[in-house]
């Protein structure tokens, strides 16, 4: 049985969209509604601090999914850098993932979580737990190309790296999907000095996972690397 677990929370208020704005990489302002989108926040190094699905209700009203073990130090979060917004956070639920096409939604009737893993990795929603935060960069977990991250939205955390690693720059490692033999490594692994496990999940003999990799990196392993859905195929560089 799989230990991982949601917790689910609402935002409330007349502030909570410009909060949010400046807070998380997609462009909350033009998120539709009722749409799970997952998308992060980062630290001041542009670096992926909580990954959360994010549902607007309405522009005072947010659903925000983290994976349990970030729920307490988000609420602090929130709490710390929303003190003087008119609004509110409160813990909800603990819920329960179902794929939904190119997105996450949660039930608060429980599901196979360990099924959700396995669906979520063979099509490259990367998700950011407690062990992997600070680790990875927007851009590398492919989220531009889920639409979780907007390169023109205006300053959020982080932001200032993100931007310059999209107009300037090129991340020298991006997400793969693979297939190895034997147990899952744990996620944070590093199979090598440039490949690290992001998300993975053990079969009978063998394990998935979705890993931040060098290319020339990921070729020196006994991995077999598989196919991401044609959204996240693509060069993961800013179009020239």
């Amino acid at each position: 049985m799989s230990d991982l677990a949601f917790s689910s929370f609402t935002l409330i208020g007349v502030d909570a969209l410009k909060f949010l704005q400046g807070q998380v990489t997609v462009n909350v302002e033009a998120l539709a509604e009722n749409v799970s989108q997952y998308t992060a926040i980062c630290d001041l190094k542009g670096r992926i601090h909580f990954g959360l699905w994010l549902k607007k209700l309405n522009p005072e009203h947010f659903e925000i999914v983290t994976t349990q073990d970030q729920a307490e130090e988000f609420a602090k979060h929130i709490k710390k850098f929303g003190a003087f917004s008119k609004m509110k956070l409160e813990q909800t639920a603990q819920v329960f993932p179902i794929l939904n096409g190119a997105t996450t939604d949660f039930s608060t009737t429980e599901t196979d979580v360990n099924a959700w893993q396995l669906q979520a990795i063979d099509v490259g929603q990367a998700w950011i737990s407690a062990t992997t935060e600070h680790l990875f960069q927007p851009q590398e977990l492919r989220l531009h190309q889920r639409e979780g991250v907007h390169y023109d939205k205006g300053c959020y955390l982080g932001q200032e790296i993100i931007a310059r690693l999209w107009f300037k720059a090129k991340p020298k490692s991006w997400l793969h999907l693979v297939l190895g033999g034997g147990h899952a490594p744990a996620p944070a692994t590093l199979l090598n000095d440039n490949t690290q496990i992001v998300n993975s999940i053990e079969l009978d003999d063998t394990y998935k996972a979705l890993v931040v990799a060098k290319p020339a990196a990921l070729a020196e392993l006994s991995l077999d690397i598989l196919d991401l859905p044609e959204s996240l195929n693509g060069d993961v560089a800013r179009p020239q």
